[in-house]
């Protein structure tokens, strides 16, 4: 969080720095155009370019996104932020205001998203004795002994968790809380020093995918790739068992057109990227680099625990379960193209945690490219 307004800070800066020096008898260029020049041209992994991205985000997706986002079902997210930290135990809490984030109080939380008999819609309802009917016959066999009933439990627990990109909150922890992500914004906190650095650090020089001979983060979720993943979970939620569901029947259906014009807009981007390209090669070598890629993930979810402003956490935790549902979306094309028009999806099925973290970190990129744009404008008659 704090990155991103250093970044702001810096380029603020930068301009005054460009502006106080004398050149030669040269043509005049603009602030917007010193600070500028490199966000710009072709991108490394996609077919597009940044003016194309702007544009299509700009003027097509932020502002249905933004009405989106402020909705119900999308402003409250349950998490966990007193986890300990399981790497360092000398972790200090960040004591500013701007650090501190205010739980939601139970009657302030819709019904609909609550309740521990939550469902994507009424339909779902209707196929509760399917559902048990399956649960029985998947049940753990009471015959066997309890080491290997624990052992087979096990191995469910394994292969549930088997296509995750992240280690998820246990949202039925009494820790967990409900957040409206409206009344507690990512922004400048203040939050720095030492235990900052440290948890960049493992982040960057540890966990991220990089040449060995560059010393900087390799992203490989920029903006053209969150717009791939979307545009390929459209079936998902199109399925008419589907709703975003808070207990409003019109405003969940209301907001449910609005999600698939959202994702339909999205599927039309002409230049999307080609994740086949992301672990391409020898296949037992592709392989093992997409589970390396995604044991890696998983470990700076962990990672999260151990930031010490509770605001940094909760934006921490929402993004990279939001880009680790991005990962899981990429690499479950057969299992989303199986899925059955109606009925439960046994093999392909999101979470409303990641429906909402996944949607919230979209709109945080969508956001960080809009202000690009205020900040041109903002520039356009520096000099």
């Amino acid at each position: 969080m704090g990155r991103r307004w250093v970044f702001l800070i810096g380029l603020v800066g930068a301009v005054w720095l460009l502006g106080s020096g004398h050149g030669g008898q040269q043509p005049p260029v603009t602030a917007a155009q010193r600070c500028f020049c490199q966000v710009s041209g072709y991108l490394d992994d996609c077919t597009c370019d940044v003016e194309t991205i702007d544009r299509f985000n700009n003027y097509r997706l932020f502002p249905r996104l933004q009405k989106l986002l402020e909705s119900d079902y999308f402003r409250y997210y349950k998490v966990n932020l007193k986890r300990p930290c399981p790497f360092w135990n000398d972790i200090s809490q960040c004591g500013r205001r701007d650090c501190a984030v205010r739980p939601c109080q139970s009657d302030e939380v819709p019904d609909g998203i609550k309740s521990a008999s939550y469902k994507y819609s009424e339909v779902a309802n209707n196929l509760i004795e399917e559902c048990e009917q399956a649960e029985r016959l998947g049940a753990v066999d009471e015959s066997l002994s309890e080491e290997t009933q624990k052992a087979v439990l096990q191995w469910t627990k394994h292969d549930d968790s088997s296509d995750n990109f992240c280690e998820a909150d246990d949202i039925q922890s009494p820790d967990a809380e409900y957040v409206d992500l409206l009344l507690n914004p990512e922004r400048y906190t203040g939050y720095k020093g030492p235990d900052a650095w440290k948890i960049w650090n493992v982040i960057y020089e540890e966990n991220c995918f990089k040449p060995q001979t560059i010393k900087r983060p390799l992203s490989p979720l920029a903006s053209g790739q969150e717009l791939r993943a979307l545009s390929k979970v459209v079936p998902f939620f199109e399925r008419p068992d589907f709703q975003l569901f808070t207990g409003n029947k019109v405003h969940d259906a209301e907001k449910k057109m609005l999600l698939l014009e959202i994702l339909h807009e999205i599927k039309s981007f002409p230049l999307h990227f080609d994740e086949n390209s992301f672990f391409a090669g020898d296949k037992k070598e592709a392989n093992k680099l997409k589970e390396d890629f995604r044991l890696h993930f998983r470990n700076i979810s962990r990672i999260m625990d151990c930031v010490g402003c509770f605001k940094c956490r909760l934006w921490g935790k929402l993004q990279i379960q939001g880009l680790g549902t991005a990962l899981k979306i990429l690499f479950s094309e057969k299992l989303i193209a199986n899925m059955p028009e109606s009925g439960p999806s046994y093999e392909f099925h999101l979470t409303r945690q990641e429906i909402v973290s996944l949607f919230n970190a979209f709109g945080r990129i969508s956001t960080s490219v809009k202000e690009l744009e205020n900040f041109r404008n903002l520039l356009q008659n520096i000099h």
